[in-house]
Protein backbone atom coordinates (compact mmCIF):
# COMPACT_ATOMS: atom_id res chain seq x y z
CA UNK A 1 0.00 0.00 0.00
CA UNK A 2 2.88 2.33 0.83
CA UNK A 3 4.29 1.94 -2.71
CA UNK A 4 0.91 2.73 -4.27
CA UNK A 5 0.44 5.83 -2.09
CA UNK A 6 3.92 7.03 -2.95
CA UNK A 7 3.25 6.60 -6.69
CA UNK A 8 -0.18 8.25 -6.80
CA UNK A 9 0.73 10.88 -4.22
CA UNK A 10 2.64 12.83 -6.83
CA UNK A 11 -0.64 13.66 -8.58
CA UNK A 12 -3.04 13.76 -5.62
CA UNK A 13 -2.58 16.43 -2.85
CA UNK A 14 -4.78 14.44 -0.43
CA UNK A 15 -2.70 11.30 -0.69
CA UNK A 16 0.49 13.34 -0.54
CA UNK A 17 -0.47 15.01 2.75
CA UNK A 18 -1.58 11.83 4.56
CA UNK A 19 0.44 8.90 5.73
CA UNK A 20 -0.31 5.30 4.86
CA UNK A 21 -1.32 4.60 8.45
CA UNK A 22 -3.86 7.46 8.41
CA UNK A 23 -5.40 6.23 5.16
CA UNK A 24 -5.58 2.68 6.47
CA UNK A 25 -7.36 3.94 9.62
CA UNK A 26 -9.87 5.93 7.52
CA UNK A 27 -10.65 2.84 5.42
CA UNK A 28 -11.80 1.01 8.58
CA UNK A 29 -13.61 3.96 10.21
CA UNK A 30 -17.39 4.30 9.46
CA UNK A 31 -18.23 7.58 7.77
CA UNK A 32 -21.01 8.48 10.19
CA UNK A 33 -18.54 8.24 13.09
CA UNK A 34 -16.56 11.17 11.72
CA UNK A 35 -19.43 13.65 11.96
CA UNK A 36 -19.55 14.12 8.17
CA UNK A 37 -23.22 13.13 7.96
CA UNK A 38 -24.18 15.95 10.26
CA UNK A 39 -22.32 18.29 7.92
CA UNK A 40 -25.10 17.63 5.42
CA UNK A 41 -23.28 15.48 2.96
CA UNK A 42 -25.69 12.72 1.84
CA UNK A 43 -26.38 9.29 3.23
CA UNK A 44 -23.12 7.54 3.83
CA UNK A 45 -24.17 4.92 6.37
CA UNK A 46 -22.36 1.65 5.64
CA UNK A 47 -19.52 3.44 3.88
CA UNK A 48 -15.99 3.91 5.16
CA UNK A 49 -14.66 7.38 5.82
CA UNK A 50 -12.07 6.92 3.07
CA UNK A 51 -14.73 5.91 0.54
CA UNK A 52 -16.85 8.93 1.58
CA UNK A 53 -13.92 11.30 1.08
CA UNK A 54 -13.22 9.72 -2.32
CA UNK A 55 -16.75 10.62 -3.39
CA UNK A 56 -15.91 14.28 -2.72
CA UNK A 57 -12.85 14.11 -5.04
CA UNK A 58 -13.55 15.68 -8.50
CA UNK A 59 -11.80 12.75 -10.22
CA UNK A 60 -12.68 9.72 -8.10
CA UNK A 61 -16.19 11.01 -7.47
CA UNK A 62 -17.13 10.73 -11.16
CA UNK A 63 -15.54 7.31 -11.51
CA UNK A 64 -17.38 5.99 -8.45
CA UNK A 65 -20.68 7.39 -9.69
CA UNK A 66 -20.35 5.49 -13.00
CA UNK A 67 -19.31 2.35 -11.17
CA UNK A 68 -22.29 2.66 -8.84
CA UNK A 69 -24.68 3.03 -11.78
CA UNK A 70 -23.32 -0.07 -13.50
CA UNK A 71 -23.47 -1.98 -10.24
CA UNK A 72 -27.14 -1.14 -9.73
CA UNK A 73 -27.99 -2.32 -13.27
CA UNK A 74 -25.99 -5.49 -12.78
CA UNK A 75 -27.58 -6.16 -9.42
CA UNK A 76 -31.06 -5.73 -10.86
CA UNK A 77 -30.36 -8.20 -13.68
CA UNK A 78 -28.76 -10.73 -11.39
CA UNK A 79 -31.64 -10.45 -8.96
CA UNK A 80 -34.04 -11.69 -11.64
CA UNK A 81 -31.92 -14.78 -12.37
CA UNK A 82 -31.51 -17.99 -10.38
CA UNK A 83 -28.81 -17.80 -7.73
CA UNK A 84 -25.51 -18.95 -9.21
CA UNK A 85 -22.02 -19.34 -7.81
CA UNK A 86 -20.10 -16.10 -8.09
CA UNK A 87 -17.79 -17.26 -10.91
CA UNK A 88 -20.71 -18.47 -13.07
CA UNK A 89 -22.64 -15.27 -12.44
CA UNK A 90 -19.67 -13.19 -13.56
CA UNK A 91 -19.24 -15.32 -16.70
CA UNK A 92 -22.89 -14.85 -17.66
CA UNK A 93 -22.68 -11.14 -16.88
CA UNK A 94 -19.63 -10.72 -19.11
CA UNK A 95 -21.39 -12.62 -21.90
CA UNK A 96 -24.44 -10.37 -21.54
CA UNK A 97 -22.29 -7.23 -21.66
CA UNK A 98 -20.55 -8.42 -24.84
CA UNK A 99 -23.90 -9.06 -26.48
CA UNK A 100 -25.23 -5.65 -25.48
CA UNK A 101 -22.13 -3.49 -25.96
CA UNK A 102 -19.87 -5.22 -28.52
CA UNK A 103 -22.54 -6.19 -31.04
CA UNK A 104 -24.97 -3.28 -31.23
CA UNK A 105 -27.88 -3.56 -33.62
CA UNK A 106 -27.13 -1.00 -36.31
CA UNK A 107 -29.29 -2.12 -39.23
CA UNK A 108 -32.91 -1.80 -40.15
CA UNK A 109 -35.03 -4.57 -38.72
CA UNK A 110 -37.03 -4.53 -41.94
CA UNK A 111 -34.03 -5.35 -44.17
CA UNK A 112 -34.02 -8.67 -46.06
CA UNK A 113 -31.23 -11.22 -45.78
CA UNK A 114 -28.59 -11.10 -48.52
CA UNK A 115 -29.54 -13.21 -51.56
CA UNK A 116 -26.50 -15.43 -52.08
CA UNK A 117 -28.13 -17.63 -54.71
CA UNK A 118 -28.87 -14.58 -56.87
CA UNK A 119 -25.14 -13.77 -57.00
CA UNK A 120 -24.26 -17.33 -58.01
CA UNK A 121 -26.84 -17.29 -60.80
CA UNK A 122 -25.73 -13.85 -61.98
CA UNK A 123 -22.10 -14.90 -62.23
CA UNK A 124 -23.01 -18.10 -64.08
CA UNK A 125 -25.19 -16.14 -66.48
CA UNK A 126 -22.14 -14.04 -67.40
CA UNK A 127 -20.32 -17.23 -68.39
CA UNK A 128 -23.26 -18.35 -70.51
CA UNK A 129 -23.53 -14.94 -72.18
CA UNK A 130 -19.89 -14.77 -73.29
CA UNK A 131 -19.94 -18.48 -74.22
CA UNK A 132 -17.12 -19.32 -71.82
CA UNK A 133 -19.21 -21.59 -69.57
CA UNK A 134 -17.40 -24.89 -69.08
CA UNK A 135 -19.14 -28.17 -69.83
CA UNK A 136 -17.74 -31.43 -68.52
CA UNK A 137 -18.25 -34.46 -70.72
CA UNK A 138 -18.64 -37.94 -69.27
CA UNK A 139 -15.52 -39.63 -70.66
CA UNK A 140 -14.20 -42.88 -69.14
CA UNK A 141 -10.83 -43.95 -70.52
CA UNK A 142 -10.43 -47.69 -71.10
CA UNK A 143 -6.99 -48.93 -70.04
CA UNK A 144 -7.02 -52.01 -72.24
CA UNK A 145 -8.34 -50.10 -75.28
CA UNK A 146 -6.22 -46.95 -75.06
CA UNK A 147 -6.89 -44.35 -76.52
CA UNK A 148 -10.53 -45.45 -76.48
CA UNK A 149 -13.06 -44.41 -73.83
CA UNK A 150 -16.74 -44.93 -73.18
CA UNK A 151 -19.28 -42.20 -72.51
CA UNK A 152 -22.14 -42.32 -69.99
CA UNK A 153 -23.43 -45.11 -72.19
CA UNK A 154 -21.15 -48.09 -71.54
CA UNK A 155 -21.70 -49.34 -75.08
CA UNK A 156 -20.72 -46.06 -76.76
CA UNK A 157 -16.97 -45.85 -77.35
CA UNK A 158 -15.10 -42.77 -78.56
CA UNK A 159 -11.48 -42.01 -79.46
CA UNK A 160 -9.80 -39.52 -77.12
CA UNK A 161 -7.58 -36.96 -78.87
CA UNK A 162 -7.05 -34.42 -76.09
CA UNK A 163 -5.64 -36.34 -73.12
CA UNK A 164 -2.58 -35.10 -71.24
CA UNK A 165 -1.64 -38.73 -70.64
CA UNK A 166 0.64 -38.04 -73.58
CA UNK A 167 2.43 -41.39 -73.62
CA UNK A 168 -0.33 -43.70 -72.46
CA UNK A 169 1.53 -44.49 -69.24
CA UNK A 170 -1.80 -44.55 -67.42
CA UNK A 171 -2.25 -48.09 -68.77
CA UNK A 172 1.37 -49.23 -68.86
CA UNK A 173 1.52 -52.86 -67.61
CA UNK A 174 4.60 -52.29 -65.43
CA UNK A 175 3.00 -49.29 -63.74
CA UNK A 176 -0.32 -51.03 -63.17
CA UNK A 177 1.29 -54.18 -61.74
CA UNK A 178 3.33 -52.10 -59.31
CA UNK A 179 0.27 -50.15 -58.20
CA UNK A 180 -1.76 -53.35 -57.75
CA UNK A 181 0.89 -54.88 -55.48
CA UNK A 182 1.30 -51.67 -53.49
CA UNK A 183 -2.44 -51.23 -53.06
CA UNK A 184 -2.75 -54.76 -51.70
CA UNK A 185 0.16 -54.25 -49.29
CA UNK A 186 -0.33 -50.67 -48.05
CA UNK A 187 -3.99 -49.88 -48.71
CA UNK A 188 -5.67 -46.97 -50.45
CA UNK A 189 -4.78 -43.88 -48.41
CA UNK A 190 -1.70 -42.10 -47.13
CA UNK A 191 -2.82 -41.76 -43.52
CA UNK A 192 -2.06 -38.08 -43.07
CA UNK A 193 0.38 -35.32 -43.84
CA UNK A 194 4.02 -36.14 -44.45
CA UNK A 195 5.15 -35.02 -40.99
CA UNK A 196 2.43 -36.90 -39.08
CA UNK A 197 1.45 -40.26 -40.58
CA UNK A 198 1.70 -39.96 -44.36
CA UNK A 199 5.41 -40.49 -44.90
CA UNK A 200 6.92 -43.71 -46.19
CA UNK A 201 10.07 -45.10 -47.71
CA UNK A 202 8.30 -44.99 -51.09
CA UNK A 203 8.08 -41.19 -50.83
CA UNK A 204 11.83 -40.95 -50.25
CA UNK A 205 12.52 -43.31 -53.15
CA UNK A 206 10.33 -41.29 -55.52
CA UNK A 207 12.01 -38.02 -54.54
CA UNK A 208 15.44 -39.57 -55.05
CA UNK A 209 14.32 -40.77 -58.49
CA UNK A 210 13.11 -37.27 -59.42
CA UNK A 211 16.29 -35.60 -58.17
CA UNK A 212 18.35 -38.00 -60.29
CA UNK A 213 16.09 -37.39 -63.33
CA UNK A 214 16.71 -33.63 -63.25
CA UNK A 215 20.38 -33.78 -62.15
CA UNK A 216 19.60 -32.07 -58.84
CA UNK A 217 20.57 -32.91 -55.28
CA UNK A 218 17.02 -33.11 -53.92
CA UNK A 219 13.32 -33.12 -54.81
CA UNK A 220 9.99 -32.71 -53.03
CA UNK A 221 6.63 -34.26 -53.96
CA UNK A 222 3.30 -32.39 -53.69
CA UNK A 223 -0.33 -33.38 -54.19
CA UNK A 224 -0.33 -31.62 -57.59
CA UNK A 225 1.93 -29.37 -59.62
CA UNK A 226 -0.54 -26.52 -59.17
CA UNK A 227 0.15 -26.80 -55.44
CA UNK A 228 3.89 -27.22 -56.06
CA UNK A 229 4.11 -24.02 -58.11
CA UNK A 230 1.89 -22.02 -55.78
CA UNK A 231 3.59 -23.20 -52.58
CA UNK A 232 7.15 -22.88 -53.86
CA UNK A 233 6.90 -19.44 -55.43
CA UNK A 234 4.86 -17.96 -52.59
CA UNK A 235 7.14 -19.37 -49.89
CA UNK A 236 10.45 -18.69 -51.60
CA UNK A 237 9.70 -15.11 -52.61
CA UNK A 238 8.38 -14.29 -49.14
CA UNK A 239 11.67 -15.46 -47.60
CA UNK A 240 13.89 -13.44 -49.95
CA UNK A 241 13.99 -9.81 -48.71
CA UNK A 242 12.52 -7.31 -51.21
CA UNK A 243 12.36 -10.07 -53.84
CA UNK A 244 11.21 -9.19 -57.37
CA UNK A 245 9.67 -11.90 -59.58
CA UNK A 246 9.91 -11.67 -63.38
CA UNK A 247 7.06 -13.67 -64.89
CA UNK A 248 6.44 -14.63 -68.52
CA UNK A 249 3.13 -13.21 -69.74
CA UNK A 250 1.94 -16.69 -70.79
CA UNK A 251 2.68 -18.42 -67.48
CA UNK A 252 0.24 -20.94 -66.03
CA UNK A 253 -2.37 -19.88 -63.45
CA UNK A 254 -0.58 -21.84 -60.71
CA UNK A 255 2.55 -19.71 -61.10
CA UNK A 256 0.52 -16.51 -61.21
CA UNK A 257 -1.26 -17.53 -58.01
CA UNK A 258 2.01 -18.34 -56.26
CA UNK A 259 3.43 -14.94 -57.19
CA UNK A 260 0.31 -13.21 -55.84
CA UNK A 261 0.42 -15.15 -52.60
CA UNK A 262 4.08 -14.27 -52.05
CA UNK A 263 3.31 -10.56 -51.78
CA UNK A 264 6.52 -9.88 -53.70
CA UNK A 265 6.83 -7.26 -56.39
CA UNK A 266 6.29 -8.73 -59.86
CA UNK A 267 7.30 -7.62 -63.33
CA UNK A 268 5.64 -9.34 -66.31
CA UNK A 269 7.73 -9.63 -69.47
CA UNK A 270 6.36 -10.30 -72.94
CA UNK A 271 6.06 -13.98 -73.84
CA UNK A 272 9.50 -15.38 -74.73
CA UNK A 273 10.81 -11.82 -75.28
CA UNK A 274 14.44 -11.78 -74.12
CA UNK A 275 14.89 -8.08 -74.87
CA UNK A 276 11.91 -7.10 -72.74
CA UNK A 277 13.09 -9.40 -69.94
CA UNK A 278 16.58 -7.90 -69.94
CA UNK A 279 15.25 -4.33 -69.88
CA UNK A 280 13.18 -5.18 -66.83
CA UNK A 281 16.10 -6.93 -65.12
CA UNK A 282 18.24 -3.83 -65.70
CA UNK A 283 15.69 -1.71 -63.84
CA UNK A 284 16.28 -3.56 -60.56
CA UNK A 285 19.45 -3.24 -58.48
CA UNK A 286 21.73 -6.23 -58.98
CA UNK A 287 21.91 -6.80 -55.22
CA UNK A 288 18.16 -7.34 -54.86
CA UNK A 289 17.03 -11.01 -55.01
CA UNK A 290 15.18 -11.92 -58.21
CA UNK A 291 13.30 -14.94 -59.54
CA UNK A 292 12.64 -15.50 -63.26
CA UNK A 293 9.59 -17.77 -63.60
CA UNK A 294 8.81 -19.34 -66.97
CA UNK A 295 7.81 -22.57 -68.71
CA UNK A 296 9.55 -24.92 -71.12
CA UNK A 297 6.48 -25.98 -73.18
CA UNK A 298 3.40 -23.74 -73.02
CA UNK A 299 0.47 -26.12 -73.12
CA UNK A 300 -2.15 -24.15 -75.07
CA UNK A 301 0.08 -22.84 -77.86
CA UNK A 302 2.86 -25.43 -77.90
CA UNK A 303 5.49 -22.69 -77.91
CA UNK A 304 8.76 -23.32 -76.05
CA UNK A 305 10.76 -21.09 -73.75
CA UNK A 306 14.36 -20.01 -74.53
CA UNK A 307 15.76 -21.80 -71.48
CA UNK A 308 19.48 -21.40 -72.14
CA UNK A 309 19.23 -17.67 -72.93
CA UNK A 310 17.05 -16.95 -69.88
CA UNK A 311 19.53 -18.79 -67.64
CA UNK A 312 22.33 -16.64 -69.04
CA UNK A 313 20.37 -13.46 -68.27
CA UNK A 314 19.68 -14.73 -64.77
CA UNK A 315 23.37 -15.23 -64.12
CA UNK A 316 24.22 -11.80 -65.56
CA UNK A 317 21.76 -9.94 -63.35
CA UNK A 318 21.94 -12.01 -60.17
CA UNK A 319 18.62 -13.87 -60.49
CA UNK A 320 17.58 -17.48 -59.97
CA UNK A 321 15.39 -19.41 -62.42
CA UNK A 322 12.14 -21.28 -61.79
CA UNK A 323 11.32 -23.51 -64.77
CA UNK A 324 7.95 -25.23 -65.13
CA UNK A 325 8.52 -28.44 -67.13
CA UNK A 326 5.00 -29.81 -66.60
CA UNK A 327 4.22 -30.43 -70.28
CA UNK A 328 7.76 -31.55 -71.12
CA UNK A 329 8.72 -34.15 -68.49
CA UNK A 330 8.61 -37.64 -69.96
CA UNK A 331 8.32 -36.14 -73.44
CA UNK A 332 11.79 -34.74 -74.15
CA UNK A 333 15.38 -35.64 -73.44
CA UNK A 334 17.16 -39.00 -73.60
CA UNK A 335 15.67 -39.98 -70.23
CA UNK A 336 12.50 -37.89 -70.29
CA UNK A 337 13.65 -35.12 -67.94
CA UNK A 338 12.16 -32.44 -70.16
CA UNK A 339 13.20 -29.72 -72.56
CA UNK A 340 16.17 -28.52 -70.48
CA UNK A 341 17.66 -32.02 -70.77
CA UNK A 342 16.79 -32.26 -74.47
CA UNK A 343 18.84 -29.16 -75.35
CA UNK A 344 22.01 -31.20 -74.71
CA UNK A 345 20.60 -34.52 -75.88
CA UNK A 346 23.82 -36.39 -76.67
CA UNK A 347 25.73 -35.04 -73.67
CA UNK A 348 22.99 -36.02 -71.23
CA UNK A 349 22.57 -39.41 -72.87
CA UNK A 350 26.26 -40.17 -72.25
CA UNK A 351 26.65 -38.46 -68.86
CA UNK A 352 23.26 -38.50 -67.10
CA UNK A 353 24.22 -36.84 -63.85
CA UNK A 354 24.62 -33.46 -62.15
CA UNK A 355 27.38 -31.01 -63.07
CA UNK A 356 28.00 -32.43 -66.55
CA UNK A 357 28.07 -28.94 -68.06
CA UNK A 358 24.61 -29.06 -69.66
CA UNK A 359 21.84 -26.44 -69.70
CA UNK A 360 20.09 -28.55 -67.10
CA UNK A 361 22.75 -27.52 -64.58
CA UNK A 362 21.96 -23.83 -65.18
CA UNK A 363 18.35 -24.10 -64.04
CA UNK A 364 17.98 -23.49 -60.30
CA UNK A 365 14.49 -24.87 -59.65
CA UNK A 366 12.45 -27.24 -61.83
CA UNK A 367 8.80 -28.08 -61.26
CA UNK A 368 7.05 -30.98 -62.92
CA UNK A 369 4.00 -33.19 -62.78
CA UNK A 370 3.35 -36.88 -62.30
CA UNK A 371 -0.11 -36.55 -63.83
CA UNK A 372 0.60 -36.06 -67.53
CA UNK A 373 3.31 -37.97 -69.40
CA UNK A 374 4.03 -40.09 -66.32
CA UNK A 375 0.38 -41.13 -66.23
CA UNK A 376 -0.41 -40.93 -62.50
CA UNK A 377 -1.08 -37.84 -60.33
CA UNK A 378 0.91 -35.37 -58.23
CA UNK A 379 3.54 -32.67 -58.64
CA UNK A 380 7.08 -31.96 -57.52
CA UNK A 381 10.03 -29.58 -57.49
CA UNK A 382 13.74 -30.35 -57.82
CA UNK A 383 16.69 -28.17 -56.81
CA UNK A 384 19.46 -27.79 -54.26
CA UNK A 385 19.19 -29.58 -50.91
CA UNK A 386 18.93 -26.31 -48.98
CA UNK A 387 16.22 -24.95 -51.28
CA UNK A 388 14.16 -28.14 -51.03
CA UNK A 389 14.52 -28.27 -47.25
CA UNK A 390 13.42 -24.63 -46.98
CA UNK A 391 10.24 -25.29 -48.94
CA UNK A 392 9.64 -28.51 -47.00
CA UNK A 393 9.98 -26.62 -43.73
CA UNK A 394 7.96 -23.49 -44.52
CA UNK A 395 5.44 -24.10 -47.33
CA UNK A 396 1.88 -24.47 -45.96
CA UNK A 397 0.83 -26.15 -49.23
CA UNK A 398 3.21 -28.98 -48.39
CA UNK A 399 3.03 -29.09 -44.60
CA UNK A 400 -0.75 -29.10 -44.20
CA UNK A 401 -1.77 -31.33 -47.13
CA UNK A 402 -2.38 -35.06 -46.89
CA UNK A 403 0.43 -36.76 -48.75
CA UNK A 404 0.08 -38.84 -51.90
CA UNK A 405 -0.97 -42.43 -51.11
CA UNK A 406 1.75 -45.11 -51.40
CA UNK A 407 -0.06 -46.70 -54.36
CA UNK A 408 0.27 -43.44 -56.35
CA UNK A 409 3.87 -42.88 -55.29
CA UNK A 410 4.87 -46.41 -56.29
CA UNK A 411 3.18 -46.06 -59.68
CA UNK A 412 4.90 -42.74 -60.35
CA UNK A 413 8.29 -44.13 -59.42
CA UNK A 414 7.85 -47.09 -61.76
CA UNK A 415 6.71 -44.82 -64.60
CA UNK A 416 9.75 -42.57 -64.24
CA UNK A 417 12.12 -45.53 -64.12
CA UNK A 418 10.47 -47.03 -67.19
CA UNK A 419 10.71 -43.84 -69.26
CA UNK A 420 14.32 -43.31 -68.26
CA UNK A 421 15.07 -46.51 -70.14
CA UNK A 422 12.45 -46.55 -72.91
CA UNK A 423 12.34 -43.94 -75.66
CA UNK A 424 9.76 -45.76 -77.76
CA UNK A 425 6.74 -43.96 -76.33
CA UNK A 426 8.04 -40.41 -76.80
CA UNK A 427 9.45 -41.22 -80.24
CA UNK A 428 6.14 -42.69 -81.41
CA UNK A 429 4.26 -39.71 -80.01
CA UNK A 430 6.50 -37.30 -81.91
CA UNK A 431 6.05 -39.20 -85.15
CA UNK A 432 2.27 -39.19 -84.77
CA UNK A 433 2.37 -35.45 -84.08
CA UNK A 434 4.35 -34.81 -87.26
CA UNK A 435 1.95 -36.93 -89.27
CA UNK A 436 -1.14 -35.13 -87.96
CA UNK A 437 0.32 -31.64 -88.46
CA UNK A 438 1.27 -32.54 -92.02
CA UNK A 439 -2.24 -33.80 -92.88
CA UNK A 440 -3.93 -30.75 -91.37
CA UNK A 441 -1.63 -28.43 -93.32
CA UNK A 442 -2.59 -30.23 -96.53
CA UNK A 443 -6.25 -29.48 -95.77
CA UNK A 444 -5.54 -25.82 -94.93
CA UNK A 445 -6.92 -26.40 -91.42
CA UNK A 446 -5.27 -23.75 -89.20
CA UNK A 447 -2.78 -25.15 -86.71
CA UNK A 448 -1.01 -22.67 -84.44
CA UNK A 449 2.66 -23.20 -85.43
CA UNK A 450 4.98 -24.61 -82.76
CA UNK A 451 7.87 -27.09 -82.45
CA UNK A 452 6.31 -29.26 -79.73
CA UNK A 453 3.90 -32.18 -79.38
CA UNK A 454 0.83 -29.92 -78.99
CA UNK A 455 -1.52 -29.51 -82.00
CA UNK A 456 -3.70 -26.40 -81.35
CA UNK A 457 -6.31 -25.96 -84.12
CA UNK A 458 -7.49 -22.34 -84.24
CA UNK A 459 -11.25 -21.66 -84.38
CA UNK A 460 -11.35 -18.07 -83.12
CA UNK A 461 -14.83 -17.98 -81.55
CA UNK A 462 -16.02 -19.47 -78.26
CA UNK A 463 -19.50 -20.57 -79.35
CA UNK A 464 -18.30 -22.01 -82.66
CA UNK A 465 -15.46 -23.83 -80.91
CA UNK A 466 -17.93 -25.52 -78.57
CA UNK A 467 -20.14 -26.47 -81.53
CA UNK A 468 -17.18 -28.03 -83.33
CA UNK A 469 -16.25 -30.02 -80.23
CA UNK A 470 -19.83 -31.24 -79.80
CA UNK A 471 -20.09 -32.28 -83.46
CA UNK A 472 -16.84 -34.26 -83.25
CA UNK A 473 -18.18 -36.18 -80.27
CA UNK A 474 -21.77 -36.64 -81.45
CA UNK A 475 -21.25 -37.28 -85.16
CA UNK A 476 -17.77 -38.79 -85.33
CA UNK A 477 -17.20 -40.36 -81.89
CA UNK A 478 -14.06 -38.23 -81.40
CA UNK A 479 -13.43 -36.41 -78.14
CA UNK A 480 -11.52 -33.11 -78.39
CA UNK A 481 -12.40 -30.49 -75.79
CA UNK A 482 -12.83 -26.84 -76.81
CA UNK A 483 -10.47 -24.36 -75.15
CA UNK A 484 -11.99 -20.97 -74.38
CA UNK A 485 -11.31 -17.87 -72.26
CA UNK A 486 -9.75 -17.48 -69.71
CA UNK A 487 -7.48 -20.41 -70.59
CA UNK A 488 -6.76 -18.66 -73.89
CA UNK A 489 -7.38 -15.09 -75.02
CA UNK A 490 -10.78 -14.18 -76.45
CA UNK A 491 -10.71 -14.56 -80.23
CA UNK A 492 -8.08 -17.31 -79.98
CA UNK A 493 -10.39 -20.18 -79.01
CA UNK A 494 -9.14 -23.53 -80.24
CA UNK A 495 -9.36 -27.30 -80.30
CA UNK A 496 -6.28 -28.63 -78.50
CA UNK A 497 -5.27 -32.00 -79.95
CA UNK A 498 -2.60 -34.25 -78.43
CA UNK A 499 -1.57 -37.37 -80.37
CA UNK A 500 -0.26 -40.35 -78.36
CA UNK A 501 1.68 -43.52 -79.20
CA UNK A 502 -1.66 -45.33 -79.20
CA UNK A 503 -3.06 -43.43 -82.18
CA UNK A 504 -2.33 -45.08 -85.53
CA UNK A 505 -2.48 -43.92 -89.16
CA UNK A 506 -6.13 -44.96 -89.57
CA UNK A 507 -7.20 -43.01 -86.49
CA UNK A 508 -5.24 -39.97 -87.66
CA UNK A 509 -6.84 -40.03 -91.11
CA UNK A 510 -10.31 -40.41 -89.59
CA UNK A 511 -9.70 -37.38 -87.35
CA UNK A 512 -8.53 -35.24 -90.28
CA UNK A 513 -11.54 -36.25 -92.38
CA UNK A 514 -13.88 -35.41 -89.46
CA UNK A 515 -12.28 -31.97 -89.02
CA UNK A 516 -12.56 -31.31 -92.74
CA UNK A 517 -16.28 -32.16 -92.61
CA UNK A 518 -16.83 -29.83 -89.66
CA UNK A 519 -14.85 -26.98 -91.26
CA UNK A 520 -17.00 -27.20 -94.38
CA UNK A 521 -20.28 -27.62 -92.51
CA UNK A 522 -19.70 -24.57 -90.29
CA UNK A 523 -17.77 -22.52 -92.86
CA UNK A 524 -14.87 -22.10 -90.43
CA UNK A 525 -11.82 -20.02 -91.31
CA UNK A 526 -8.88 -21.85 -92.77
CA UNK A 527 -5.22 -20.93 -92.53
CA UNK A 528 -5.42 -18.99 -95.80
CA UNK A 529 -8.39 -16.99 -94.46
CA UNK A 530 -6.49 -15.97 -91.34
CA UNK A 531 -3.57 -14.94 -93.53
CA UNK A 532 -5.81 -12.57 -95.50
CA UNK A 533 -6.87 -10.96 -92.22
CA UNK A 534 -3.27 -10.41 -91.13
CA UNK A 535 -2.95 -13.52 -88.98
CA UNK A 536 -4.15 -14.61 -85.55
CA UNK A 537 -2.28 -16.40 -82.75
CA UNK A 538 0.61 -17.15 -85.12
CA UNK A 539 -1.60 -18.57 -87.88
CA UNK A 540 -1.33 -16.85 -91.27
CA UNK A 541 1.80 -14.82 -90.49
CA UNK A 542 4.94 -14.54 -92.59
CA UNK A 543 7.09 -16.15 -89.92
CA UNK A 544 8.54 -19.53 -90.93
CA UNK A 545 7.26 -22.58 -89.09
CA UNK A 546 9.60 -23.60 -86.26
CA UNK A 547 11.53 -26.83 -86.61
CA UNK A 548 10.43 -29.74 -84.38
CA UNK A 549 12.28 -30.10 -81.09
CA UNK A 550 13.03 -33.74 -81.84
CA UNK A 551 15.42 -33.96 -84.79
CA UNK A 552 15.38 -36.82 -87.29
CA UNK A 553 18.64 -38.17 -85.92
CA UNK A 554 17.25 -38.18 -82.37
CA UNK A 555 14.14 -40.09 -83.37
CA UNK A 556 15.94 -43.10 -84.92
CA UNK A 557 12.81 -44.76 -86.33
CA UNK A 558 12.63 -48.32 -87.74
CA UNK A 559 10.05 -50.30 -89.67
CA UNK A 560 8.99 -51.90 -86.38
CA UNK A 561 7.09 -48.75 -85.50
CA UNK A 562 3.45 -49.74 -86.10
CA UNK A 563 1.65 -47.96 -88.91
CA UNK A 564 4.69 -46.04 -90.19
CA UNK A 565 7.24 -46.53 -92.95
CA UNK A 566 10.97 -45.93 -93.39
CA UNK A 567 11.94 -45.95 -89.72
CA UNK A 568 14.70 -47.49 -87.67
CA UNK A 569 14.52 -48.28 -83.99
CA UNK A 570 17.23 -49.47 -81.68
CA UNK A 571 16.91 -53.00 -80.29
CA UNK A 572 16.11 -51.52 -76.86
CA UNK A 573 13.19 -49.58 -78.35
CA UNK A 574 11.88 -52.66 -80.14
CA UNK A 575 12.02 -54.56 -76.84
CA UNK A 576 10.10 -51.77 -75.12
CA UNK A 577 7.41 -51.90 -77.81
CA UNK A 578 7.11 -55.69 -77.60
CA UNK A 579 6.91 -55.52 -73.80
CA UNK A 580 4.18 -52.88 -73.99
CA UNK A 581 2.09 -54.85 -76.49
CA UNK A 582 2.56 -58.36 -75.12
CA UNK A 583 2.32 -58.03 -71.33
CA UNK A 584 -0.97 -59.21 -69.82
CA UNK A 585 -2.25 -57.99 -66.48
CA UNK A 586 -3.39 -60.68 -64.06
CA UNK A 587 -5.41 -59.63 -61.01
Amino acid sequence: MEAAIKQFGRACPFLKSNSAASLRKLSHLPAHATGLVEAGVGNVRGSSALFFMAQKCPVMGKALAIRSKNYLHTSARLAKRPTLPLNQALIQENHYNRQQNDCPINHSTNAKHFDYEAVYKSELEKKHQDKSYRYFNNINRLAQKFPKAHTANLQEEVTVWCSNDYLGMGRNPSVLRTMHRTLHKYGSGAGGTRNIAGNSDLHFQLEAELADLHHKSAALVFSSCYVANDATLSTLASKLPDCVIFSDAANHASMIQGIRHSGAKKMIFKHNDLKDLEEKLQSVDIGIPKIIAFESVYSMSGSVGPIDAICDLAKKYGAITFLDEVHAVGMYGPRGAGLAEHLDFDLNARFPYENNGSVLDKVDIISGTLGKAFGVVGGYIAGSSALIDTIRSYAPGFIFTTSLPPVIVAGAKTSIQYLKESSYERQAQQLNTRLLKEHLANHDIPVIPNPSHIVPVLVGDAETCKIASDQLLRDHKIYVQSINYPTVAKGEERLRITPTPGHNKEMTQYLVDALETIWRKNNLKRASDWKKEGGRAGVGTSKPSPKPIWTDSQLRYVTSLPGHDNATLSSATVNSENQLNNEILVY
